[in-house]
C-alpha cells in the first residue's frame, strides 16, 4: 500500500553496491550516469548538487558489470579524503579496498596498495609519478573520474593520466566532473580533447529536476570607503611606481607610467625585456631588476588597498628580511630604501585604526550570527596575511578559525592535511561558528551548510568565483555578501567578476543547445584516441598482450611489435666490434680516470667495503624486454621521464637518486642541466657541477654531462672560455663524457639511445648505486686547498703532490708555492694573502 505521510523519507537508490537507504532518489543524478556510464563524459553540474554522486553511480555500475578497479582523481589533498570518506560509506565495499593515493603514502606501499584495491581516490601528480615509474598498471581500470577536470589544460598531470589510460586500459570510461569547465567553447572543448571526452551533459539550476533541490543566491555588493591615511599609503607606493615605469619608458618596453596597468602589459613588458637579455643587451638586465621592483609594489599597493593595512605590514617586513638576506635581489633592496616606500612603511606601522573592511566584516557576522540565529559562516579572502589577521581579530567576539594550504613561509605556517581534515570536521560538527579561509576550500571540498559566505574582496575569475557561491543556498536560502573598496583594484575585479560570470552562464546554457556539434568535433579529434591500439571493423579496440598474459586481440608474433623495433632500428647500426667480447667494453681505456674499485668495483666504497646490500640490481637485458631507465623524480619538472614512458620499448623507474638525473646501465650515469643551470652551477649555488660530477664518477665508470639548449656562451657575464675550461675539466680532470642537445625532445632520444645501445648492444644491466657516501680524505684534501682564493680543483691537486699535506701548502711561502705546476706569482699571492692576513670580521 503506497505511503501516505507527507513526512515519509524520500525514497533511495537501490543497486547491489550502495547502501541501502543511503542515496536520495534524485532523477537529475540518475540521468547524468546513465549517460556517463555509456560514454566518456564531461558532467557539468552546480556546486553542491552532486556531482560526486553521479561519479559514485557510474563506478557501483562498471565495478558490477566489469568488474576491475575505479581510479578517481582529485586536485588537493583535502578533497581526495572527502571522497574517500563518502565512498567508503556509500559503496558495499570493505573499507580497506577503498584507499587513498597522495604524496603522504610511500611508492612502495602504493605499489602494494594499487594491487589489492578496488577503488582509488589520489591526486593526480601521485598516479602520474607511478605511471611515468612503471608502479601501477591502468590495465584493469574500468572507470577513471578527472574531479574538477576544469584543470586538463596545458601541462596539468590529468592529461598525461587520460593518454596513458586510454593507451593502456583494457575497457576504459571517463567521467570528467566541473561546475565550471571553461570560460568558453574552445576552453571546453581543450578539456574534452584532453580527457578523451565524447559526450558533454549540462545540468543548471534552470533545469526543472535541479530546481527542486536549489535556492537562489543572490550575491550583495557592500561598498567600502577606505580612511585618508591607508589610502596616504596607497598613494605613495604609486608615485615610486610611476617613477620606476617611466625607467621601463626610456627602455623602449613601457608605454605608459600609470600604476594601474594590466597585468597582461606586465606581462608583455617582462617578455620584452627577456628578449633583450636574450640578445645580451644590458639594458635588459637593468630593466628586468626595475620590473621585479614594480612588481612588488604592485603587490603591496593591492594589499593596502584590497586587504588590509595589517597585510601590508606583514609584506613589508618579509620584504625588509630579503632585503637584508644574503644574496638579497636589487629590487628587494632598492624598494626598502626608497624613502618614499620607508615613510609608507611607518605610516602602516603607526596605523592603529581598525580597518573599515575588518568592521564591516565583523558586523555581517554580528548579523548573522545574533540577530538573524545563523550557526556557520565563511569567510573567503585571497590573502593568507588577511586570512590569519582577520581570524585574530574575529576570535574576540566570534567562535572563529582558519583554514589554508600546506606550504609554509616566512612568518607563516601551513596546516597539515590531518590539521586540515580536524579543522573542516569540527566545522560540520558545528564546534566553530566562523571558517575564515583562503583559496584551499574553494574546489570541491564539501564544506556544510552556511548563512553567509563572504567574499573579503571579489574574485576575478568566473571559475572560482561560481564555486564559492555554492557553498550556501544548498538547502536553504542562502546570503553571498562581497566587500568593494572604492576606487581600487576592487573595483576592476568587480566589473570583470560579473563580466567573466555572465559569459559562463551564457556557456552553460549554450552547451545544451549544441551538444550535438561539440560531439561531431570531439569525435573527429578523438580518433587518436581511438587508436592507440587500432579499431576494428566493429569499432572495437585491439587489445594487446602484455607482459602479464592479459587478454588480448590480434597481435602479430613479434612480443616487441613493430612500432618498437623501427623507433630504435638505428640502434642496430652499432656494431659488435665496437665492444669487448664479454660485452663490458675496455676496462680501462686510454683517457679514462680510474675510479674507486673500478668498472669491476661498481657498488664499493672507495675503501673497498662492499656496501651491496644498498644496490638494486636487474638480470642482464634480454632480447624483446624493455630498455630501462631510472630517472630521478625530481626530474619530473621536465617531460623527459613522460615521453620515455609513452615509448612502448621503453620502461621507466622513478627513484630519488643521490647521483645523476638518468641512470641507463651500470656503468652510466647522466646530468642534465640547461645551459642556464650549467652556467649557474659554475659561479655559485649549494653544489657545483664539479661536485656533481665527482659523485658521480665515484659510482659510475661512465659518467656522462648533457648540456641542453642554445648560447651556452651568452649566458650571464661569464667569459666564454671560462665555460669552455669548465667543459675541459670535466672531460679531462673527472673523465666525463659532456653531450649536447638543442631540447628536451633532442635528450629524450639520446637518452633512449644510450640505454638501448647499453642494454641492447653491450648486454650491460641497469643498477642503482648506493648512496654517494662522504669524501675519501684525499677527495677532502682537495676540497680544501681548491677553496682557497678560489684556484679550483686542478691547482689543488698540483699543490698537494707537491707539497705532501694540507698543513705545507698553508705554510709554505710565495716562492716556494710556485715551485708547483700551474701556480704563478698572482696565484701564490693570492693563496697567501688568504692564508696568512688577519681576520677581518
Amino acid at each position: 500500500m503506497a505511503a501516505t505521510d507527507e513526512d515519509a523519507e524520500p525514497p533511495s537508490i537501490e543497486h547491489p553496491l550502495l547502501e541501502p537507504d543511503f542515496l536520495e532518489r534524485r532523477l537529475y543524478q540518475l540521468k547524468l550516469a546513465g549517460t556517463a556510464a555509456n560514454d566518456h563524459t564531461l558532467v557539468c553540474l552546480p556546486t553542491g548538487l552532486g556531482k560526486t554522486t553521479v561519479s559514485l553511480l557510474v563506478t557501483a555500475r562498471r565495478l558490477e558489470e566489469a568488474g576491475g578497479k575505479s581510479l578517481m582523481l582529485a586536485p588537493t589533498k583535502p578533497l581526495v579524503q572527502q571522497h574517500a570518506d563518502f565512498y567508503r560509506e556509500a559503496l558495499q565495499i570493505p573499507d580497506e579496498e577503498i584507499v587513498v593515493f597522495t604524496g603522504d603514502v610511500s611508492p612502495d606501499e602504493r605499489a602494494a596498495l594499487w594491487e589489492e584495491s578496488t577503488v582509488v581516490m589520489a591526486t593526480p601528480q601521485v598516479i602520474e609519478n607511478d605511471l611515468v615509474g612503471s608502479r601501477i598498471s591502468l590495465s584493469d581500470v574500468t572507470h577513471c573520474t578527472f574531479d574538477e577536470c576544469h584543470r586538463a589544460t596545458g601541462d596539468y598531470a590529468y592529461n598525461y593520466i587520460a593518454e596513458r589510460y586510454h593507451e593502456d586500459a583494457r575497457e576504459p570510461l571517463v567521467t570528467g566532473m566541473s561546475a565550471s569547465p571553461g570560460g568558453d567553447e574552445e576552453a571546453i572543448l581543450e578539456v574534452c580533447e584532453n580527457l578523451g571526452i565524447h559526450e558533454v551533459e549540462v545540468m543548471t539550476e534552470e533545469d526543472a529536476d535541479v530546481d527542486e533541490f536549489t535556492h537562489d543566491t543572490e550575491v550583495e555588493w557592500e561598498r567600502i570607503d577606505l580612511p585618508e591615511e591607508v589610502l596616504e599609503i596607497r598613494d605613495a607606493l604609486n608615485d615610486v611606481i610611476k617613477e620606476r615605469l617611466e625607467k621601463l619608458k626610456e627602455l623602449g618596453v613601457a608605454s605608459s607610467t600609470q600604476p594601474d596597468q594590466s597585468q597582461k602589459d606586465l606581462n608583455r613588458m617582462r617578455a620584452e625585456l627577456q628578449q633583450l637579455i636574450n640578445n645580451d643587451q644590458s639594458e635588459g638586465f637593468e630593466g628586468m631588476s626595475i620590473h621585479a621592483e614594480v612588481m612588488k609594489l604592485r603587490q603591496a599597493v593591492t594589499l593596502v588597498e584590497t586587504q588590509s593595512v595589517e597585510a601590508v605590514r606583514r609584506y613589508f617586513e618579509r620584504q625588509r628580511n630579503q632585503a637584508r638576506s644574503s644574496g638579497a635581489s636589487k629590487a628587494s633592496q632598492r624598494m626598502v630604501s626608497d624613502p618614499r616606500v620607508r615613510e609608507a612603511m611607518r605610516k602602516a606601522e603607526n596605523f592603529d585604526e581598525i580597518h573599515p573592511k575588518y568592521r564591516k566584516t565583523r558586523m555581517l557576522l554580528a548579523e548573522t550570527l545574533g540577530l538573524e540565529g545563523g550557526e556557520r559562516v565563511i569567510v573567503f579572502t585571497e590573502s593568507r596575511d588577511t586570512a590569519e589577521a582577520l581570524t585574530d581579530f574575529l576570535a574576540e567576539s566570534v567562535d572563529a578559525k582558519r583554514f589554508v594550504g600546506q606550504g609554509d613561509r616566512e612568518g607563516s605556517d601551513g596546516m597539515t592535511q590531518k590539521e586540515q581534515q580536524e579543522v573542516l570536521d569540527e566545522f560540520r560538527a558545528g564546534e566553530f561558528e566562523v571558517l575564515v579561509s583562503t583559496s584551499v576550500a574553494e574546489e570541491g571540498l564539501d564544506v556544510p551548510e552556511v548563512d553567509l559566505v563572504l567574499f573579503y574582496e571579489p574574485v576575478p575569475t568566473a571559475i572560482r568565483s561560481i564555486q564559492r557561491k555554492g557553498r550556501t543556498g544548498r538547502q536553504s536560502e542562502g546570503r553571498v555578501v562581497v566587500l568593494m573598496a572604492e576606487d581600487t583594484r576592487d573595483e576592476a575585479y568587480f566589473w570583470i567578476s560579473r563580466r567573466r560570470e555572465k559569459e559562463m552562464e551564457s556557456e552553460l546554457r549554450d552547451l545544451k543547445g549544441m551538444a550535438d556539434d561539440l560531439e561531431e568535433e570531439l569525435d573527429d579529434s578523438q580518433q587518436s584516441l581511438a587508436d592507440f591500439e587500432g579499431e576494428d571493423a566493429d569499432g572495437k579496440r585491439d587489445v594487446k598482450v602484455n607482459e602479464k598474459g592479459a587478454d588480448s586481440g590480434d597481435v602479430g608474433d613479434s612480443s616487441s611489435g613493430s612500432e618498437g623495433g623501427s623507433t630504435r632500428s638505428g640502434l642496430r647500426d652499432f656494431t659488435e666490434s665496437e665492444t669487448d667480447e664479454d660485452g663490458d667494453g675496455d676496462e680501462n681505456a686510454p683517457g679514462d680516470e680510474p675510479t674507486a674499485g673500478g668498472d669491476d668495483d661498481a657498488g664499493t666504497d672507495g675503501d673497498g667495503s662492499s656496501d651491496t646490500e644498498s644496490v638494486e640490481t636487474h638480470e642482464p637485458h634480454a632480447e624483446g624486454e624493455a630498455v630501462e631507465i631510472v630517472a630521478d623524480q625530481r626530474e619530473m619538472d621536465a617531460n623527459i621521464a613522460r615521453d620515455l614512458s609513452r615509448r612502448e620499448e621503453m620502461e621507466v623507474r622513478l627513484e630519488t637518486l643521490d647521483v645523476g638525473d638518468y641512470i641507463c646501465s651500470d656503468r652510466v650515469v647522466v646530468e642534465r642541466k640547461s645551459v642556464a643551470d650549467f652556467v649557474d652551477s659554475l659561479v655559485g649555488g649549494d653544489r657545483s657541477i664539479f661536485d656533481q660530477v665527482g659523485a658521480m664518477a665515484r659510482h659510475y665508470s661512465r659518467p656522462i654531462v648533457i648540456v641542453e639548449g642554445d648560447g651556452l656562451y651568452e649566458q650571464r657575464d661569464i667569459h666564454p672560455n671560462a665555460v669552455r675550461g669548465a667543459l675541459s675539466s670535466l672531460a679531462v680532470d673527472f673523465g666525463a663524457s659532456v653531450l649536447r642537445t638543442e631540447s628536451e625532445a633532442d635528450t629524450t632520444d639520446l637518452l633512449a639511445v644510450i640505454a638501448g645501445r647499453e642494454q641492447d648492444l653491450s648486454d650491460r644491466e641497469v643498477s642503482v648505486h648506493g648512496e654517494k657516501g662522504s669524501k675519501t680524505l684525499s677527495e677532502q684534501q682537495e676540497y680544501v686547498v681548491a677553496s682557497i682564493a678560489e684556484i679550483g680543483p686542478v691547482t689543488a691537486r698540483s699543490l698537494l703532490e707537491e707539497f705532501g699535506t694540507v698543513e705545507a701548502v698553508m705554510i709554505a711561502t710565495e716562492d716556494e708555492l710556485q715551485d708547483a705546476d700551474g701556480v704563478g706569482q698572482v696565484t701564490a699571492e693570492r693563496i697567501r694573502d688568504v692564508v696568512g692576513s688577519d681576520y677581518a670580521g
